[in-house]
């Protein structure tokens, strides 16, 4: 073997062994320090071993940087080093110096070292950190591997002589905000990055460059020393440290390659090597829990606290710094207990808290109350941060702590802020035993893309927006409703309680309800105050699922629906508390559709509720005479629509608003009884995507015929009603979007009518399905397909409802399935949330009478499903 191929295989299995010792080292967090700094000791051994060969000698020096300069070596990191020459060296003057460089840059890679390598002298270092601020970083940390002990000196003290501590310390920060903002700003990010996100390690770094920078001390030892850290911060910051760091570690172990970001595909493994087991009811009374739910936890309270130190000690680093700027500026007493420093909430004195524990609740209380307070200064959050020990239940059952708590949640205004800075604070889960419980909580649901916590703080916004004016634009009808709603904080409170039972096992709503009837007998809330809280609680997934799940042209839904909420004042908080909990789940939930479903609920059951019962009759002449105004204005010809009408019956009149019965009139009066199919399409009422009108002679196939045009055109489908008139033709109307922009809908338009229609026409075999490529997310968390198939509250038609993980081509799928057994389809309801479907479909056919073509069709279904 040469020399190389021995140094090479003598460093990968003196690395192999530190690396297996730190894969066996399962939750431990103290075999991660040793670890990389054992990495970085065989870099720099490696290293030295090399530069020796290499015969370099006085007056060069190889310096360690970045990462590695500090000996923090990932398994997968790159080794940062720089050649550091005197000012009268150059390698462009001297071609045996270029060439002895370039030797042993090429022997670091041959020896097995990811080398990172830059070659400057001292003065070249000065200018290029002058010009960019990361360099300025790297610079920052270097330390002497070998060479010129002199020659590092000169340099470290040029590189501090030329830093401007305030100006590194502005640029880190705005450095640090546009970093968080790449990361929308959170640490509870599906996928976080353990070093860039939010209280990611990158934010513990910063804190040690800017002290560093500012000659404050390089170690949390030092900050310690200096008075800018506590010894109870020092210690929690060395233990979420190392959380980070082993979560780090153990990503680029499994990845086999430089990665930071917890993503899917990697949480199980990464929760695994924690030694992290599936936990169930029947092990420790909570629903069934994954391992990578139990790692993400770990990992967003580890982030949460980086988030809140990072936040102490760089104020406490700039006051420092800058003690002119805040000595100066006049502290304005708010009451006995706090200032106005600067618009921050400033303690009288540190331990205030330890002396008048009430006043913990009551600094939130502040914040709302006050016009113009940003925030908390440096010394509340410290001192909010130590007093966590007396939030105990004690505290949590104290009279004075209570009626403050429900002041807040009565306080008009400033309360979403003011709940997220006591979640930030953790004041929120102390005091709330029960909100502690899903601080962290991911959902790996396909649904909800937030943790559990933040879910709910995102619910209490969206409700606090329809009492805000200067959001009436967003959802008017929901705006219109708050305006005469008299006390929001009973939504408030539901919004804090929805969810707040999430990962115990059971019906959370159940249990919710439970917690929430506790709390009101609590905190002094009784009557009809607390029961419609109570229902909010344990109704508020009904709305939605009738919505999204029935029939609403079918008025014994609608009149079931009515006694269950029981009067119009429930109604309206619970279709209040839909909208927002449902835009609280995820970007990509709500559309412009499940609020017109939402709505036309909402009208129908409030009717209901005033005493209009259902009378077909009269319903279905309101909408004609609506209809034929409709009519009247696109000025068609008069009776233009009769021929039409007298081919439809109740159903479909039910199922169609007047402006849409005017337009399939319109449309269709030339064209009935024609043996080519009649499509057309435009722009969706409700705002999103397009609607489309079918017209054809009736056939077994027709909607999976449809909907596999929909498919292989990267067409959704969100909703399809279907009618067959007493002439045998099929009247369909389907409400689908596209990726396309909105911009483009004539040219869809004229694409859909026109092929939709050769494809109608043309009795070719059905396509099959595309098996389209499905998301990370739902490779790494399927969901179990299910199928029920169950005959209507009439027993007349059969309602199937499917369940499963989207992908391209599932509802082709399913009609595929029903066009084989002959099924005739009634009505679809399309039901996207996040990743996952709940689609419902009403239908009726031979097959479904015979018990064993049942369990073939739903075999069937389960077979394209998965």
């Amino acid at each position: 073997m040469t020399t190389s191929q021995i140094q090479r295989s003598q460093y990968r299995t003196e690395k192999a062994a530190l690396l297996d010792a730190l894969a066996a080292s399962g939750a431990s967090t103290r075999s991660v320090n040793p670890a990389l700094q054992g990495l970085s000791r065989l870099a720099d051994e490696a290293l030295i071993r090399l530069w020796q060969q290499a015969g370099f000698s006085a007056p060069f020096a190889l310096l360690a940087v970045g990462g590695f300069g500090r000996q923090e070596m990932y398994p997968h990191s790159d080794v940062d080093v720089l050649v550091l020459l005197p000012d009268d060296q150059s390698p462009e003057a001297d071609p045996a110096l270029k060439a002895r460089i370039e030797r042993f840059i090429g022997s670091c890679w041959d020896a097995g070292l990811e080398i990172g390598s830059s070659v400057r002298s001292v003065s070249e270092c000065l200018d290029e950190s002058a010009k960019d601020v990361t360099v300025q970083t790297a610079l920052l940390e270097a330390r002497l591997v070998i060479g010129s002990a002199a020659l590092c000196a000169d340099f470290q003290s040029a590189i501090f002589g030329a830093m401007d501590a305030n100006a590194f310390f502005v640029a880190k920060t705005l450095e640090m905000e546009q970093r968080h903002n790449k990361f929308d700003d959170t640490p509870y990010a599906l996928e976080p990055n353990c070093k860039e996100s939010p209280g990611g390690l990158r934010d513990l770094q910063v804190i040690l460059w800017v002290a560093k920078a500012a000659g404050l001390g390089a170690n949390w030892n030092a900050l310690a020393k200096a008075g800018l850290a506590t010894a109870f911060e020092v210690k929690q910051i060395k233990h979420n440290e190392a959380v980070l760091r082993l979560i780090r570690a153990r990503l680029h172990l499994i990845s086999g390659r430089r990665e930071d970001r917890l993503v899917f595909d990697l949480q199980t493994s990464v929760a695994h090597s924690f030694d992290y087991q599936p936990s169930d009811a029947v092990t420790d009374q909570r629903a069934f829990v994954r391992p990578s739910e139990k790692l993400m936890r770990h990992y967003y309270w580890a982030a949460k606290a980086v988030t809140q130190l990072n936040q102490i000690l760089l104020l406490n680093i700039e006051e420092r710094l800058n003690p002119l700027m805040h000595t100066t500026r006049p502290l304005r007493p708010l009451n006995d207990h706090f200032m106005d420093k600067a618009g921050m909430i400033e303690v009288v004195s540190d331990d205030l808290y330890q002396r008048n524990p009430h006043a913990i609740l009551k600094t939130f209380l502040v914040y709302q109350t006050y016009y113009g307070i940003k925030g908390l200064s440096v010394r509340t959050l410290r001192a909010l941060y130590n007093a966590r020990n007396l939030m105990n239940a004690d505290f949590r059952r104290d009279p004075v702590n209570r009626a403050t708590f429900r002041q807040i949640l009565m306080y008009p205004s400033g309360l979403t802020h003011a709940l997220r800075l006591m979640n930030q604070t953790s004041v929120l889960g102390r005091y709330l035993w029960a909100f502690r419980r899903i601080v962290g909580q991911m959902q790996h649901d396909l649904f909800h893309v937030y943790t559990v916590d933040q879910h709910i703080l995102m619910v209490l916004r969206n409700v606090r927006r329809f009492f805000i004016v200067e959001h009436a634009h967003e959802y008017p009808f929901c705006s219109q409703l708050a305006s005469g709603w008299d006390k929001p904080w009973i939504l408030h409170v539901a919004a804090l309680f929805h969810d707040i039972a999430k990962g115990r096992g059971g019906d959370h709503s159940q249990l919710g309800a439970l917690e929430v009837r506790r709390f009101c007998k609590h905190h002094g809330i009784a009557g009809a105050d607390a029961e419609l809280i109570e229902f909010l609680v344990r109704e508020h997934l009904t709305m939605s699922r009738i919505a999204q799940k029935s029939d609403l042209s079918d008025p014994d839904v609608i009149a079931a629906f009515a006694q269950h909420v029981g009067s119009e004042r429930a109604l309206t908080a619970l279709y209040l508390f839909t909208v927002a909990d449902i835009r609280g789940t995820s970007p990509k939930v709500w559309n412009a559709w499940k609020g017109k479903l939402l709505e036309d609920l909402y009208r129908a059951t409030s009717r209901a509720l005033g005493g209009h019962a259902p009378d077909l009759h009269a319903e279905v002449q309101e909408r004609q005479r609506d209809a034929l105004v409709e009519l009247a204005l696109l000025s068609q010809p008069f009776e233009s629509h009769k021929a039409l009408w007298a081919t439809l019956d109740v159903g479909y009149f039910m199922r169609h608003d007047a402006v849409e019965i005017a337009w399939h009139a319109r449309m269709l009066s030339r064209h009935l009884g024609g043996k080519m199919p009649v499509v057309r399409a435009r722009p969706s009422p409700v705002g999103e995507g397009l609607q489309v009108l079918v017209y054809t002679p009736d056939q077994t196939d027709l909607f999976a015929r449809i909907c596999g045009f929909f498919d292989h055109r990267n067409f959704s489908i969100l909703d399809a009603r279907i009618h067959t008139t007493q002439n045998g033709y099929a009247l369909d109307t389907f409400q689908v979007v596209a990726t396309y922009l909105p911009d483009h809908y004539r040219e869809l338009v004229n694409m859909i009518e026109s092929e939709l229609t050769q494809v109608i026409a043309t009795s070719a075999p059905l396509p099959a399905p595309s098996r389209g490529r499905v998301s990370r997310r739902v490779k790494s968390f399927p969901i179990t397909p299910r199928v029920s198939l169950k005959p209507d509250e009439k027993a007349q038609r059969w309602l199937l409802n499917i369940s499963a993980s989207d992908r391209a081509g599932l509802l082709y799928s399913v009609a595929l399935v029903l066009a084989r057994h002959k099924v005739d389809l009634n009505l679809a309801k399309i039901n996207t949330l996040g990743e996952r479907v709940e689609d419902t479909f009403l239908i009726q056919g031979e097959a479904l009478q015979n018990n064993r073509a049942q369990i073939e069709i739903e075999t069937e279904l389960l077979e394209a499903l998965a």
